[in-house]
């Protein structure tokens, strides 16, 4: 990683990493001692900024590093907005990450995944496609499946346009009500100036198909995740991660929140999210000490 300036926060450093001809930007919050490391995968159109808050508060506080990049088309990445070369690319940037973590960090502190919406959705099928030294996974309200069926009219065009104009571009469409019930929280999504609303054919479509593949091929994990879901989500479908984790078996375990929103980690319910999210990486650390 190449860092940036320390910014005045005295726990957030930021760098830059390379990959497919494209400047990534990223962010890291350092406790003072570093026990396990969670890399987070953001959801569409947000950035990794997002999670400078209360939710990067929430970890080191257990000694735990929280670090993340804007991803293909999001933040200050370079690239068209909302645009990215592939599905594999994606998967690409997170084994990029993971090494430029393992070049800084060494091989010893334990390092977990996260990965919101359209991340859920990677870090679900990272974990069942690529061979990797995570520990262990967290994954919120996956983009496994949408929470209301698109017009089947759209669907058809965008398969069309996908191979001849993978790069054409509209409105995701989110219903800026459906993230939290917080309005406090909706309101600083919306006056977010790095926060857009842009998605391409190639960021829609191909991970749709990537999102039933990892339904139908979840019982080949061999990784343990919490998988968690507001049953109140209007954007992506709590149903598809209960058929995630019940073809997983053993090795996930699943949360649903009744009444939640798509963003659990600035819901309402915020509180006891980051604590079940907390806890299940000590226990998870305390398990394999004790082993």
């Amino acid at each position: 990683m190449e860092f940036l300036n320390k910014k005045q926060r005295a726990n957030l450093r930021e760098f830059n990493f390379k990959l497919n001809d494209t400047k990534f930007y990223g962010q890291m919050f350092e406790p003072a001692k570093v026990e396990a490391i969670l890399l987070i995968v953001h959801g569409m159109g947000e950035h990794i900024g997002r999670y400078g808050t209360h939710f990067a508060k929430a970890f080191n506080n257990k000694n735990i590093a929280v670090l993340g990049f804007d991803q293909f088309g999001h933040g200050k990445t370079e690239g068209k907005r909302g645009h990215t070369p592939g599905y594999d690319e994606n998967l690409d940037s997170i084994d990029k990450m993971l090494e430029e973590i393992k070049d800084y960090y060494g091989i010893k502190i334990p390092v977990f995944l996260y990965g919101h919406s359209m991340g859920g959705n990677l870090v679900a099928n990272y974990v069942l496609r690529r061979q990797s030294n995570i520990k262990g996974a967290l994954i919120s309200s996956p983009m496994l499946r949408l929470a209301f069926d698109p017009p089947a009219w759209k669907m058809k065009v965008g398969g069309w346009l996908r191979n001849i104009y993978p790069t054409f571009t509209e409105s995701s469409g989110l219903d800026l009500e459906a993230i939290s019930r917080d309005k406090a929280a909706r309101d600083k999504y919306a006056k977010d100036p790095l926060v857009h609303d842009k998605v391409t054919i190639n960021y829609t479509l191909p991970f749709f198909d990537a999102g039933e593949w990892a339904i139908i091929n979840a019982g080949i994990l061999n990784k343990k995740v919490f998988i968690f879901h507001g049953t109140g989500d209007r954007i992506t479908d709590h149903n598809a991660t209960a058929d995630y984790a019940m073809a997983a078996g053993k090795n996930a375990t699943l949360k649903l929140y009744k009444g939640g929103y798509h963003e659990l980690h600035n819901d309402l319910c915020k509180e006891e999210v980051l604590k079940d999210m907390t806890d299940w990486i000590e226990t998870f650390l305390y398990d394999s000490f004790m082993l």
